[in-house]
């Protein structure tokens, strides 16, 4: 059978279990913490474009795109032909294989389109994070010496009004209305290309050294050849992913088309994904988990996608579902939070989730409870856990459909077909660490990165050739392997709060009072003490129950009665769930979360708290 029509079958595997300097047990389990993924199926040595014509070939007349705030959808034959046409038109303005094109857009038809025009034309995909401002914009383009911006008019923001980008883009290009663009900020952009997303607030006739998007495609829809060759390799650079981490410079991790490609045929494996299979997928584009959990994923399958709206809304995703009868959704576990919570006070009737079977959680570990309210409320009892990093483009670890629950909720699964990991010393590298203990892992294959971008000291700072010359992708995160291979995360080795010689786990804490009733969400984190050196800080978004709030005091007793004293949190912070600090992913920044505690303990106080100041003392 060709390997291109593997999505048939559920191309699932054992994991391999690896000798490590010859201790292994007897019934072929584990005693060192390196293991490796399935040897089957075979990788894809294709490009992404080459792969895309093959499922358009068996699945043209199905449907591909759903954009809900747009009303529109495409079939794969309508995005094959679209794509073709944006590709033509932007070789017309000067894109050419190994270009950098920014793409500065919500989820919806144009970044659809885009994707596949850049990937066909061997362009390199670099996606912007909307929210970015003029400086992170400017940097983010001169860094990679980006040739061509695609930007919408407007900026749609979880939880906020529109922001026009007009202020940005006279920052970038002040002679909008003249014929020639001229940047100073980034002297090598020559072209910029609007997709006018603002219901017609913005006036851009004047924008003489403009291109809108649709005009970019008009003049060629009617060309139905095929795209002249590229002369694209399988291991081509395609798209360049800024790391979405908790630095002010994000770092550029150079992905190819054969990491990807595999990357999101493997994860629509796991998931068991068909050409029925209806994706919801609230994740931005701009992100790994929109552009390859999401977007990769379904194409490779032959399924379908839905983007609720430009950016997260917990209305219009539990809509789309409803509406879409949708078999599968994804999100970050304050996605779901926030998406329980309409469905717990009437906002949205529960009805019309019976499609739904299957999803990714992913971003950062899922609680316990969180997980039974999904598959209870939301049907997704086949919901997996995916674990990666920009870097390893990006999933290493995820679980299957039939994974027992208990392996859903405390591991982040298996290896991926064709990956290598291993627990090793954070210190010593070179050690790799017995099954069960906790250090830093590493991972090796297909699926790592090129390397960052124009950064040589640190790509050799996270990419690491052991003994026998083989790379790997030291992930910076603390995990165990178990004797079956299962991988447990228990967070950022940075993250480890150092109590009195202790090393406390903020996840321990964490889906402790993620069970308590009056807990919405929870963020543990450490803060400096004279005494222990760390202690315990706990930011907690409260149920509202009437006039009745948990209390610090109510926390603190939830954790003493469930965990040890010392895991009890010393301060207790109310936030609300906006104020979270979270990357692009959706994940929340401990780091920022760290700062903001220590100021107000330096101010005097805890925000909106008055928990007892020996709260968690031994």
């Amino acid at each position: 059978m060709a390997r291109s029509q593997l999505w048939r079958l559920p191309r699932l595997g054992k994991v391999q279990i690896l000798p490590v300097r010859s201790k292994l047990q007897s019934r072929g389990l584990l005693t060192y913490s390196y293991a490796r993924g399935p040897s089957e199926p075979a990788l894809f040595e294709q490009t992404v474009g080459d792969h895309f014509a093959g499922i358009v070939s068996q699945h043209g007349d199905r449907t591909a795109v759903v954009s809900k705030h747009q009303n529109q959808r495409l079939t794969y034959n309508e995005l094959d032909l679209k794509s073709n046409s944006l590709a033509r038109g932007l070789a017309s303005i000067g894109v050419k294989k190994g270009d950098r094109v920014a793409v500065s857009l919500g989820n919806g038809i144009e970044y659809a389109i885009a994707t596949y025009a850049l990937f066909k034309l061997g362009a390199v995909l670099v996606p912007l994070n909307p929210n970015f401002n003029i400086s992170q914009v400017a940097a983010a383009l001169s860094h990679l010496a980006a040739t061509h911006l695609i930007i919408s008019t407007e900026a749609n923001l979880p939880r906020r009004e529109p922001r026009s980008n007009l202020p940005l883009l006279t920052q970038l290009v002040p002679n909008l209305s003249s014929g020639k663009l001229e940047s100073a900020l980034v002297p090598s952009l020559k072209h910029v290309i609007l997709v006018q997303n603002d219901n017609g607030r913005i006036d851009t006739s004047s924008f003489a050294c403009t291109t809108s998007f649709p005009s970019i495609m008009s003049e060629l829809t009617s060309d139905m050849r095929p795209l002249p060759a590229q002369g694209l390799e399988p291991h081509d650079v395609v798209n360049i992913q800024f790391t979405s981490g908790t630095t002010s410079m994000p770092k550029a991790a150079c992905l190819t088309h054969r990491s990807i490609l595999n990357n999101g045929a493997q994860i629509g494996d796991r998931m068991m994904l068909t050409p029925k299979d209806v994706v919801c997928c609230p994740p931005p584009l701009f992100h790994c988990f929109g552009c390859i959990l999401g977007y990769m994923a379904t194409a490779t399958h032959g399924s379908a996608i839905v983007f609720p709206a430009e950016s997260f809304n917990a209305v219009a995703t539990l809509k789309a579902v409803q509406e879409e009868k949708c078999t599968a959704l994804y999100g970050v576990p304050t996605m779901f939070v926030e998406e329980l919570e309409l469905l717990a006070n009437g906002t949205i009737p529960y009805e019309g989730f019976q499609y739904l079977r299957t999803g990714i959680a992913a971003g950062s570990s899922i609680p316990a409870e969180l997980m039974k309210k999904l598959h209870k409320t939301l049907n997704l009892t086949e919901l997996t856990i995916c674990y990666g990093m920009t870097e390893t483009s990006p999933v290493s670890c995820m679980t299957t459909t039939d994974d027992p629950i208990d392996k859903r909720i405390n591991t982040v699964g298996r290896l991926m077909p064709h990956v290598e990991a291993k627990v090793v010393d954070p210190v010593d590298h070179s050690r790799i660490l017995p099954v069960g203990s906790k250090g830093e892992l590493a991972v090796s294959g297909y699926l790592v990165m090129k390397e960052y971008w124009n950064a040589p000291e640190q790509t050799a700072a996270a990419m690491r050739a052991d003994d026998e010359g083989k790379i790997w992708m030291h992930t910076g995160d603390e995990a165990s392997m178990s004797p079956d291979g299962y991988v447990t995360i228990t967070g950022r080795i940075k993250d480890l709060i150092i109590r009195g010689g202790e090393n406390i786990h903020p996840l321990e804490i964490e889906n402790c009072l993620f069970a308590h009733p009056g807990v919405l969400n929870v963020s543990v984190v450490g803060v400096p003490d004279q005494r222990y050196g760390e202690v315990v800080a706990a930011f907690v978004v409260a149920r509202e129950n009437g006039e009745k709030r948990v209390t610090p005091d109510d926390i603190k007793s939830w954790v003493r009665s469930k965990l040890s004293n010392h895991l009890v949190p010393k301060f207790v912070f109310y936030i609300n769930e906006t104020e979270f600090p979270k990357t692009a992913s959706g994940k929340i920044q401990k780091f920022a979360l760290r700062e903001r505690a220590i100021k107000l303990l330096r101010e005097g106080n805890e925000l909106n708290a008055n928990s007892a100041s020996n709260g968690g003392s031994t």
